[in-house]
């Protein structure tokens, strides 16, 4: 088992990917639309399978795999990067989680790219807030009656089958939270209003409203409680992929303004010889060295913790990932608002410069608020006594 980032053998199948991406990431940006034609190439290159185990016709990679293809689309389309790392995040937790006749029935549909996957986790009022539902699922005959609504779904105007979270039932606890898998052929499926935003404009993360009749057998390990599901699945894996992916356009931000720097369109006011030049750029490595090594150091952590049958969710390890997705979302955002200050008017703010990742960028600490996981690191802090540092 390696526990090395940056050596997927599945980088060069990403790699094909890619031209895709970037024919056509300034008219996703602009129009903000969904990146049709880069799903269409994840479907026929395996790659939405790529956490499938391979005896589910998958590609059977890991976490590692993980980060660097979402590393990889991420330096040319932000949103692509985002919407398969969400994508990942919930055919982990089908792997893991699902009873076998579940995973038996989806991850062979998951491995040949039939099925994409879209998360539905926010409710108006809560947000994502990941370990709470407030809908309730009712039972009829012994099927689930499904009626939710929620503000945020990233592709889900495109998905073909959902992941949802629900109260498990009407006496319930909002903390009594299941999740159940629903195709999309099945659910009465209204999309509310449009995406319009500053920043990730191609992830399309319209509001939903879902309704219909699911059949027996369609929850995650119920047995094992949302709880568990959550801290050592839907957590690392999110944490780990929304990290790579922030990493990935900063990394590219920076290489392309050293292109600009020694290419003959160099801005006049960009002096090569001056201490504050090389100062300022400093800092932007700075920062983005300092989140690669968290990122690596998490990443293999997770990997290794996964490879020996050990558990996440104790202290040291909620803090990790917590803090992996502070301090990324905070250091790449950093670095591109330093490199456009750098750059100036001509060469950062304008359209087609540096712009769009910065725009990209700022959703980091907005997606699911730093705010609230700092809250939840504070408190975790007071019970890690040992200070058990990453």
């Amino acid at each position: 088992m390696r526990y090395t980032r940056g050596t997927s053998p599945f980088l060069d199948i990403a790699a094909k990917v890619v031209p895709v991406l970037a024919a056509h990431v300034d008219t996703v940006d602009a129009e903000a639309r969904f990146p049709v034609e880069a799903l269409d190439l994840l479907r026929t290159s395996g790659l939405l399978g790529l956490l499938v185990p391979q005896k589910y016709g998958g590609l059977g990679g890991t976490v590692l795999d993980l980060v660097d293809i979402a590393d990889c689309f991420a330096a040319e389309c932000t949103s692509v990067a985002l919407i398969w790392a969400m994508h990942c995040q919930q055919v982990d937790a089908i792997t893991q989680f699902a009873e076998p006749a579940l995973a038996t029935e989806l991850l062979p549909k998951v491995a040949s790219g039939e099925l994409y996957l879209a998360s539905v986790t926010t409710e108006h009022g809560k947000g994502g807030h990941l370990l709470t539902a407030q809908a309730p699922l009712q039972y009829e005959q012994g099927y689930a009656k499904l009626d939710r609504r929620a503000p945020v779904v990233t592709g889900g105007r495109y998905a073909d089958g959902f992941l949802i979270t629900m109260r498990a039932a009407e006496p319930a606890t909002e903390r009594a939270v299941q999740a159940v898998f629903a195709y999309r052929t099945e659910l009465e499926v209204e999309v509310g209003g449009q995406w319009d935003t500053l920043g990730m404009r191609g992830t399309d993360s319209v509001s939903l409203h879902l309704t219909g009749l699911l059949p027996p057998g369609r929850s995650l390990a119920a047995d094992r409680g949302w709880p568990q599901i959550a801290a050592q699945s839907m957590i690392p894996v999110g944490h780990l992929g929304w990290a790579a992916t922030w990493l990935g356009a900063a990394r590219r931000a920076l290489s392309d303004f050293i292109d600009l720097l020694r290419s003959r369109n160099r801005p006049g006011s960009l002096d090569l010889s001056s201490p504050l030049i090389a100062e300022r750029l400093a800092r932007v490595r700075t920062s983005l060295e300092l989140a690669s090594a968290y990122l690596s150091r998490t990443a293999e952590e997770v990997a290794a913790t996964r490879c020996a049958g050990r558990r996440l969710d104790g202290y040291p390890a909620q803090i990790h990932l917590n803090t992996l997705k502070v301090a990324v979302a905070e250091l790449a955002f950093d670095a591109v608002d330093r490199l456009v200050q750098l750059a100036g008017l001509e060469g950062g703010y304008r359209r087609g410069s540096l712009e769009r990742r910065f725009r990209d960028l700022r959703s980091a600490s907005l997606n699911y608020a730093d705010d609230r996981l700092l809250v939840a690191t504070g408190m975790l802090t007071l019970a890690d006594r040992q200070v058990s540092l990453s």
